[in-house]
């Protein structure tokens, strides 16, 4: 358990998705680009018992992931696992619980898992009316302080182990199965 007392470094993964598109006025496209995150969303919040460091491993809506992509997003978190520092991982919601689930399938049994990994999108991009993109980043956060080892995803005031967790298109949010 990480001690709340003392400032804890989270790292902040993203890889793209929903929760990262933004709108280019000039040609009308709402597509990944660069990551918003710290400006949009971190620098807001009031934390002083968290360190974030963010950092942008790829710009990708998660329909277009391809396997080299997952195997990059679970090479690098096995590289910062080491650390023993929450993760929190910015990934569309699309193909999430599948990304999820290989990470949680490679490092089960690897004994590399000594901190949570939090994997976390939006159903709307960040910045629009009604954006869930604050709310589930802010719940990632705290929920990777607060769990145990483990591989989930956190997501509309809820948090799921893997395995056995899926998107709900029809609800608009994650369950498990």
């Amino acid at each position: 358990m990480i001690d709340l007392k003392e400032a804890t470094e989270v790292l902040v993964m993203t890889t793209g998705g929903t929760i990262e598109k933004s709108y280019d006025e000039f040609d009308g496209s709402l597509e990944n680009r660069e990551s918003q995150i710290k400006e949009m969303i971190i620098s807001r919040l009031r934390l002083p018992y968290t360190k974030i460091s963010v950092f942008s491993l790829m710009a990708k809506d998660s329909l277009h992931m391809t396997d080299y992509d997952r195997t990059l997003i679970l090479k690098t978190i096995e590289s910062h696992l080491p650390k023993g520092k929450p993760i929190v991982v910015l990934h569309g919601t699309d193909t999430m619980a599948k990304t999820a689930s290989l990470v949680f399938e490679k490092l089960q049994h690897s004994g590399l898992l000594k901190a949570p990994v939090v994997f976390t999108g939006a159903m709307k991009p960040l910045g629009f009316e009604n954006s869930d993109s604050q709310q589930n980043v802010t719940e990632a956060l705290l929920a990777a302080k607060i769990l145990s080892p483990g591989v989930y995803i956190s997501f509309h005031n809820r948090v799921f182990e893997l395995p056995n967790v899926r998107k709900n298109k029809e609800k608009r949010t994650f369950e498990s199965f």
